[in-house]
């Protein structure tokens, strides 16, 4: 898997591709939560993930949550077909903001 990080003021887009899994869930969420300092926006780019697993979810729910008590806000950037097959099939797609 491989982040790269695009800032733009309190905007910022982490752009992400490769498998989102248990091996590297760990690094996304170091990313996230460097990213999210002093950001009112995040931006999660799917659109190059191949597979996401469980414990990407959980990482994807963690940006989610904290920004929402940044009273910041995520949005998930054009997630891949097989993202928005599990966000749908988990009911994520009714939680998070995708563009």
């Amino acid at each position: 898997m491989s982040i790269e990080e695009l800032k733009n003021g309190e905007v910022t887009e982490l752009v992400v591709s490769g498998r989102l899994d248990t091996a590297t869930a760990p690094q996304l969420e170091k990313a996230v939560k460097e990213a999210v300092k002093g950001i009112k926006q995040l931006i999660l780019n799917l659109g190059a993930i191949d597979y996401i697993s469980s414990a990407g979810l959980r990482v994807v729910l963690v940006a989610h949550k904290l920004m929402a008590g940044m009273s910041g806000k995520l949005i998930v950037k054009n997630p891949s077909a097989f993202c928005m097959q599990v966000f749908t099939a988990t009911g994520m797609n009714g939680v998070l903001t995708i563009q």
